[in-house]
């Protein structure tokens, strides 16, 4: 491909002092693989067209990328049990063996390491599912899956037990039966809509499934979870957000994971739901050797920022089987969070957040700044190592 890019950094290692160094630039110049040089914008720039050339073969893949031993052994291994596919314009993002795209996108051999306390389904979602397709584990928020089917299957996805699996996907009497679980359940004030990627079904079907939730009365807030900014950012279309504006407030949770994502294309899909009133928040997941260091994730929240996207959460990578090698120590995440805190505003700092296994929900976690107690005095460190003092003495009460 000859297009200008960031470096890929494929010898990253985990990396997370106090201290940000330069990191590439955004956003990545627009390109495509020379496969589909020749492709007439008006397909390139249709979503469904890019959904209809998914490579989703060995045979296609090496086609398109001179795969490495480990790859070949990956897609031989995994591709039976998680499925991969990627979207043409995702692909032409993709460099070398370290590229953090191809490693999010690409089976590796390294997703056959197992660990004691890998799981098949480490949110408990299933558990907590009332009715088919409908997982509420918190009192007022429940997750409707409404589509198994996503552009590209992440490789660090935590629902690798159902997604691509076309057969499992809900039928409209399955979704109904969710939706009627909704009505009776008046505690549920937030629902999110997810998959696989809820943007992979049609505007109308989408849109009849969002206007059914806001006749709801107890349905106060709608979010759509969907990695379609970053994977096929040409699914954000003008036709799309006219057809969906009615029913906001409806949030969106998108998911980039590198600056080597923050394309022109995908800055345009921001601002297009921005412009048409959506609120955006950003989800990373942390993963070793592609987004572990500080400066990277800086680099990728000024950007969204830039897009009037917020970035929400940093979440440590759930501990479904095949990801090990994506995993990075909790203390990694911290240590990130500790250098962007004081360096970028606070606007551009994310929550990090652990996922508890077993279904215990979310829990954040912050860097401890709080050095020793001197009776009411608290000494803290700033941003810089300097020592500050506060003295905890309040008015007694009235």
């Amino acid at each position: 491909m000859t297009c200008t890019t960031p470096p890929a950094n494929p010898t990253q290692t985990t990396s997370t002092t106090a201290t940000t160094t330069p990191s590439p630039a955004c956003p990545v110049e627009p390109c495509r693989h020379p496969r589909w040089a020749d492709v007439a914008e008006r397909d390139w720039s249709d979503w469904r067209w890019q959904m209809r050339h998914r490579v989703t073969t060995l045979a296609e893949l090496e086609t398109l990328l001179e795969l490495t031993p480990e790859e070949r052994t990956g897609i031989a291994a995994r591709a039976p049990v998680f499925p991969f596919a990627i979207t043409p314009y995702y692909l032409s993002l993709v460099q070398g063996p370290g590229c953090p795209v191809r490693r999010q996108a690409v089976p590796h051999a390294d997703e056959l390491i197992t660990t004691p306390w890998d799981m098949v389904d480490p949110l408990a979602e299933e558990e907590h599912s009332p009715v088919p397709i409908l997982s509420h584990r918190y009192p007022d928020r429940a997750l409707l899956y409404v589509t198994h089917n996503c552009p590209v299957y992440c490789r660090h996805c935590t629902r690798q037990r159902k997604v691509g699996d076309a057969t499992s996907s809900p039928d409209r009497s399955t979704i109904a039966a969710a939706l009627e679980y909704l009505r009776a359940t008046p505690a549920i004030k937030d629902v999110l809509v997810s998959g696989g990627d809820p943007l992979s079904l049609s505007d109308a079907r989408l849109v009849e499934i969002v206007a059914e939730l806001r006749t709801i009365p107890s349905v106060e807030i709608i979010r759509l979870c969907t990695r379609n900014p970053v994977t096929l950012p040409q699914r954000i279309t003008a036709e799309l957000l006219a057809a969906l504006r009615p029913y906001h407030p409806i949030f969106v949770n998108t998911h980039f994971n590198h600056p080597r994502e923050c394309t022109p294309e995908a800055a345009a899909a921001l601002n297009r739901l921005a412009d048409a009133g959506f609120a955006v928040g950003n989800q990373m997941v942390l993963l070793r050797g592609i987004n572990d260091d500080a400066a990277t994730v800086e680099t990728l929240n000024r950007w969204l920022l830039r897009q009037r996207c917020r970035p929400y959460y940093i979440l440590q990578c759930d501990p479904v089987g095949g990801t090990a090698h994506l995993r990075t120590a909790v203390d990694a995440g911290v240590k990130i969070l500790d250098a962007l805190r004081g360096r970028l505003s606070g606007l551009g700092v994310p929550q990090l957040v652990v996922d508890l296994p077993g279904g215990g929900g979310k829990v954040t976690l912050v860097p401890d700044r709080l050095l020793r107690r001197e009776g009411a005095r608290m000494v803290f460190r700033n941003v810089e190592g300097r020592e500050f003092t506060y003295v905890d003495s309040p008015l007694p009460e009235q």
